[in-house]
């Protein structure tokens, strides 16, 4: 009797301790309702009814929003004047580059431009490139921020190449391809004997100004080499003041854009003669780029773009027709509902 009771414990220790090492070996973790995504959680049922009644919600928010968009864009005026090609004399139409090169040759153009409709101001001034592509990578790379931003780094030109010092080894401030390839054409305008004034405050990104150019960073060095870029920098200002600079180091995503030149705080009226007085400086012609003058107005959308009321309009307009075409199906060829009980989450874990 004892010997069968001694038999039947060392049993059992035998059995404990197997079990115990197959708990430890095992990979499989301790359930809990975490590990075993178990936890309450909205699980919503798709009906035919909940999903017509979202898509049709959608499609009556969304439409509206699109034609108010697009309102809106079309009330933004307008003007566009290319006048890259307008602008080489006539008997250089055949070599622009030699025309562009020649520092003697006379870049002053003069341009008449008619106000289609009544522009209320402010009225934006921008200039446009076309294929023009800042988003390539040795361009964009071609900067140094910490020299932008702290005038005891003026000597940090890493990452500058080919613009960083000088031929005699001097720092170049600002370095880079982007600062040096600086935009240079101006623009003057007046209305009859009337000038409007370009006000070029402002023009640049209030975080830029304050956070990325230094108020103690002055120009030094730059386009002194025998090749200049683009335009010059008064070295008696600061960078954080030199908002042309800003504005053309934001670099742009597309080989197409425009950045803003200043604004006009004149109302110009339907068929008023503006005559813009313009330095066609900057060379596109040996990338066959454009070069574009436009002043626009703006609305609380800000300037024309259709794209975000066409997008609005189409995702709004296929979302009613999808409501429509499932309440057709659903009326055509109904499908019974399965009993939601039998759902996986609405299951009781036996033995747990």
């Amino acid at each position: 009797m004892s010997s069968h009771a001694a038999g039947t414990s060392n049993g059992g220790s035998v059995d404990a301790a197997a079990a115990g090492a197959a708990r430890r070996n095992t990979r499989m973790p301790k359930y809990s309702k975490f590990t075993q995504q178990e936890l309450p959680a909205c699980k919503p049922i798709l009906t035919p009814k909940w999903v017509v009644s979202v898509f049709f919600i959608v499609g009556v928010i969304f439409v509206p929003i699109g034609v108010v968009s697009l309102l809106a864009a079309r009330d933004v005026v307008e003007i566009i004047d290319r006048y890259d090609e307008a602008c080489v004399p006539g008997n250089m139409t055949d070599n622009k580059l030699a025309y562009i090169q020649n520092e003697t040759i006379s870049k002053e153009c003069i341009r008449n431009l008619t106000v289609t409709k009544d522009m209320k101001q402010p009225i934006f001034v921008y200039y446009e490139l076309d294929n023009f592509y800042q988003n390539h990578r040795r361009y964009v790379k071609s900067r140094n921020d910490a020299q932008l931003r702290d005038k005891r780094k003026a000597n940090q030109t890493s990452a500058c190449e080919p613009e960083k010092t000088t031929a005699n080894g001097q720092p170049i401030v600002p370095c880079g391809l982007i600062a040096w390839s600086l935009f240079n054409d101006t623009y003057s305008f007046t209305r009859g004997k009337e000038n409007l004034t370009v006000n070029k405050k402002d023009i640049s990104w209030k975080s830029d100004r304050e956070h990325k150019f230094g108020k103690d960073v002055y120009p030094s060095n730059f386009q002194n080499g025998a090749l200049k870029g683009g335009a010059t920098l008064d070295p008696t200002v600061p960078l954080s003041e030199q908002e042309d600079l800003i504005v053309w180091m934001r670099t742009a995503a597309l080989p197409t854009f425009r950045k803003l030149y200043g604004r006009i705080y004149f109302d110009l009226k339907e068929n008023d003669t503006i005559t813009v007085r313009l330095n066609n400086n900057y060379n596109t012609y040996s990338f066959g780029g454009k070069k574009k003058l436009v002043l626009s107005t703006a609305t609380w959308l800000g300037g024309r773009n259709d794209f975000l009321g066409f997008a609005y309009l189409i995702v709004g307009g296929l979302c009613i027709f999808l409501a429509f075409a499932f309440t057709l199906l659903y009326f055509i060829k109904p499908r019974k509902l399965g009993d939601h009980n039998y759902l996986s989450w609405n299951r009781h874990p036996a033995g747990r």
